[in-house]
């Protein structure tokens, strides 16, 4: 806890003071334009990987980035969505999964969740992803069947996410985009989802691909 005490005075004396006056905006209200669901794993910090400011980023985090479909909990993470998208009106969604998370692992290996019944409760929202992962990708070794998971799992919270009515209305309406990343922590690499062909393509191919207009679907 020193530590971190430590680092409380730091922010006090060396940071806030030459971001006084954003804070004292911010004091005021939020107003960000995205929203960034990820795990809570403590490798991987939004605000530091998009190199955002305070107030730009609405952030949910939890154990594997998992967005329950629409009406099975209406908990934490959907009450979150609906403030972000109703009441905050943010523009982007930007779901972000992370190579080596342990939930995924979990869903892997579902015997070393005796004992957690809240986290094995939790994980069921992915239960899609293992039986898709593993019809497409049975055949592979356990590191490379490890990252598909992942990547399915981008792929199938943010289908999750498109049966909350406030998302599709939104979408419908081209008042709000999704987004799918994932995130390599040994790398510093992102890749993307196309949604349009259900794969991942290096983040800066995405970004040549928009500068010639090529289109690329989040």
């Amino acid at each position: 806890m020193e530590k971190l005490i430590a680092g409380i005075a730091r922010f006090q004396n060396e940071v806030f003071p030459t971001s006084r006056h954003l804070y004292q905006q911010l004091a005021e209200g939020q107003q960000p334009e995205t929203m960034y669901i990820g795990c809570s794993d403590s490798r991987v910090l939004p605000n530091e990987l998009m190199q955002a400011r305070p107030g730009e980023l609405f952030i949910c985090r939890n154990a594997g980035n998992i967005v329950p479909p629409y009406g099975e909990i209406l908990g934490g993470t959907a009450a979150t969505v609906e403030y972000a998208v109703q009441v905050l009106k943010v523009k982007h969604i930007v779901l972000c999964g992370h190579s080596d998370c342990g939930a995924m692992r979990a869903l892997m290996s579902p015997e070393r969740l005796v004992g957690m019944r809240a986290v094995s409760q939790w994980i069921r929202h992915a239960e899609r992803v293992s039986a898709v992962a593993k019809e497409l990708h049975g055949d592979l070794n356990d590191k490379d069947f490890l990252n598909r998971l992942i990547e399915e799992n981008v792929i199938t919270q943010l289908d999750n996410l498109l049966t909350y009515p406030c998302v599709a209305a939104k979408m419908r309406s081209g008042n709000l985009q999704v987004h799918g990343l994932v995130f390599d922590i040994a790398s510093g690499e992102f890749v993307m989802l196309d949604r349009s062909s259900l794969t991942f393509l290096p983040l800066t191919e995405v970004v040549e691909r928009r500068k010639t207009s090529q289109p690329v679907e989040g």
